[in-house]
């Protein structure tokens, strides 16, 4: 198993503590140096905050754990494609490269809906990588989101 997938796979443990906690499945983890410096989950619901991707999440756990709202040189691993929100927090925090699972066809900034990694006018920019273990990444979420239809189904 390569480093990538590595990180990849914590991601998708977080993700797990995310759907067990009844929030949408999504963990991501910040890289630096072959080391992670950063994790979070998707906590919307329970932290009351819109703002609370998973992508967030980590890139304040590292910015927190590396003293500075600046992360040059840092990966994010994320198990589903960023949105715009967390896309613009990404260029924001100087993330170098991006790795991502799944694809998501309905707020993907990556390429799905819009391709923000590709406009020129943005005066940052991070690699963008997508597809490690997508699979397993998008069986999680829905898996996660046919149990929910289930439970909300009238009798």
């Amino acid at each position: 198993m390569d480093s990538g997938e590595i990180f990849m796979r914590e991601a998708l443990a977080l993700a797990r503590k995310a759907a067990a906690a009844g929030e949408v499945p999504v963990g991501a983890v910040v890289v630096r140096g072959g080391e992670i410096v950063g994790r979070g989950f998707n906590q919307p619901i329970a932290a009351r905050d819109p703002s609370a991707h998973a992508e967030i999440m980590a890139l304040r756990n590292a910015a927190r754990n590396l003293g500075n709202y600046r992360l040059p040189g840092c990966e994010l691993y994320v198990t589903l494609e960023p949105c715009a929100m967390c896309t613009g927090a990404i260029f924001h925090a100087r993330i170098a490269r991006v790795v991502f699972g799944a694809r998501d066809p309905k707020t993907g900034a990556g390429g799905s809906v819009l391709d923000l990694y590709a406009e020129s006018r943005l005066n940052h920019h991070a690699a963008l990588v997508g597809g490690m273990l997508a699979d397993e990444c998008s069986t999680l979420l829905s898996t996660f989101f046919a149990a929910r239809r289930v439970r909300t189904q009238p009798a």
